[in-house]
């Protein structure tokens, strides 16, 4: 376990000699602008209405966490299902198409040490993609009244769904030596992660409470929208821990079986 971070900052290193990492970073930045501005100009529009309405229920409702932060938090994730998956795609597969996976194999590094040193080398960069995205809420600290703590576990939300992600990316790039089919892989999986709570109402619709039920259990969305409320729960934590866990065991199977092929 003690070159694992050696593996992660290789990792780190190969996204940023290639263009992948800053075009992930720029185009990523300039949604995050966009939907903040958008979330922010439609906030004072109907902060506008209710004022010229004299809507004062309604305005006492309207809030910057539930309303502008809690819904560019939301939009960030759904950005992070279609730019991670560009980022973890080349992890194990570049090295299958590079030829180098047989070196990394037959090195003294432990397959562990592989999976966790890139599970934390991609995890590191999503770290940064949170950064960015924190920064934004960060300015209405200076024009505004948000509350800190919904603001930090929404932000800790969008974090763990895009290590959520990384691991699913991770163990989808261990399948195969495409990246095209890699990625594929990722986006599948992860789009089926985020709408099984629309599986899990039509479980509830046709008389199966407690399918529809384990269904939004296993999905990302109702976990991270608790986090967003500013709902910090153990076990909203645990689904995070268990499938980034999950993954990274999956991860190191598929890599293994592939070692003794």
């Amino acid at each position: 376990m003690r070159h694992v971070s050696t593996v992660a900052a290789r990792e780190l290193r190969s996204l940023f000699v290639s263009p992948v990492a800053y075009g992930v970073l720029s185009l990523f930045s300039v949604l995050a602008a966009v939907f903040f501005i958008l979330n922010l100009a439609w906030f004072n529009e109907q902060l506008f209405y209710f004022q010229q309405m004299q809507a004062m229920e309604q305005l006492e409702r309207l809030n910057l966490n539930e309303h502008l932060i809690g819904e560019f938090y939301g939009s960030m994730s759904v950005v992070l299902l279609f730019l991670i998956p560009g980022v973890t795609m080349g992890l194990f597969a570049a090295e299958k198409t590079n030829g180098t996976q047989e070196l990394l194999m037959t090195s003294p590094l432990s397959i562990w040490d592989v999976v966790l040193g890139k599970l934390v080398g991609a995890g590191a960069f999503v770290l940064i993609l949170a950064v960015i995205v924190g920064l934004y809420p960060a300015l209405l600290f200076a024009y505004g009244d948000p509350e800190l703590g919904p603001t930090l576990s929404g932000l800790l939300g969008v974090l763990l769904v895009g290590w959520t992600y990384v691991a699913v990316g991770t163990f989808a790039s261990s399948l195969t030596k495409s990246q095209v089919i890699a990625f594929l892989i990722t986006f599948v999986m992860m789009l089926v992660l985020m709408l099984l709570p629309a599986v899990s109402d039509l479980g509830l619709a046709v008389g199966a409470p407690a399918v529809g039920q384990a269904l939004r259990t296993l999905s990302t969305a109702p976990h991270f929208e608790q986090l967003v409320k500013g709902v910090v729960d153990t076990g909203d934590l645990a689904y995070f821990a268990a499938a980034i866990a999950t993954f990274a065991v999956l991860t190191k199977t598929a890599v293994e079986s592939a070692r003794w092929r």
